[in-house]
């Protein structure tokens, strides 16, 4: 079973949410519009709380012993194309997919592979997307604002600043991960600085290591999405 609308409403399919997480049913919530980005339509449709809320499920197991529900915000459309092959493959819970309203512009490609085989990293929750180096900081958002960090990484470089840039799709899935393949991925005494749409709570995992986390902490108003980018501070 599948079914979409706007991720802000994902409020009033909550008890639908946690009972097929419950019930181990692997249905497929599909949700457009998963940032401020909303243009005209405001504060009541952007979703700022929401993300958090479900990141929560994510962290719960089901009476299995295996991870209740999978919260995946994808960066691009290859990460999306890998999104879904999770999400048809996940068989033991529901998925929920988190997708933007604008468009995005696709990651470049890293490390001699192609956007489309860096991508794969997904399947682990989190993993380096791009970088311009050994990491003097790790930048680190899921969905729309990736793209915005590999922006932020060129201005960086050009100051000498030498960063890793890091697609966290699910928090849960990045968690379960064993501690060396996370330590590859955020490692322990680098900076790290995360970016959201949503809350900074969203991010909380990485203020353990040495990190920051910029989000949105007030309810939005309402523009075309890129003067809300400009207002909100969301540029490189």
């Amino acid at each position: 079973a599948a079914c979409g609308t706007f991720f802000v409403f994902s409020d009033y399919q909550k008890p639908a949410i946690r009972m097929s997480a419950l019930m181990e049913l692997p249905v497929k919530y599909i949700w457009s519009h998963d940032a401020f980005r909303v243009g005209e339509d405001g504060p009541t449709h952007q979703p700022i709380e929401q993300e958090a809320q479900l990141r929560l499920l994510e962290m719960m197991d089901n009476f299995k012993g295996e991870q209740a529900f999978l919260l995946l915000r994808p960066a691009d459309s290859a990460e999306t194309a890998v999104a879904y092959d999770m999400a048809m493959n996940n068989s033991n819970s529901p998925t929920g997919l988190v997708l933007s309203r604008q468009d995005i512009k696709d990651l470049p490609d890293y490390n001699g592979m192609s956007r489309a085989e860096v991508a794969k990293g997904a399947w682990k929750g989190g993993y380096v997307a791009y970088a311009t180096g050994q990491p003097d900081v790790v930048l680190v958002a899921n969905g729309s604002e990736v793209s915005l960090l590999c922006d932020v990484a060129v201005l960086l470089e050009a100051d000498g600043i030498k960063t890793s840039v890091v697609s966290m799709p699910s928090v849960g899935l990045f968690n379960r991960q064993p501690e060396d393949y996370r330590q590859s991925v955020l490692p322990a005494g680098v900076p790290q600085f995360g970016l959201t749409a949503g809350l900074p709570v969203t991010m909380q995992m990485i203020k353990g290591f040495d990190g920051q986390v910029f989000g949105m902490e007030r309810f939005g108003a309402s523009a075309p999405y890129k003067v809300l980018d400009e207002k909100f501070g969301f540029t490189p």
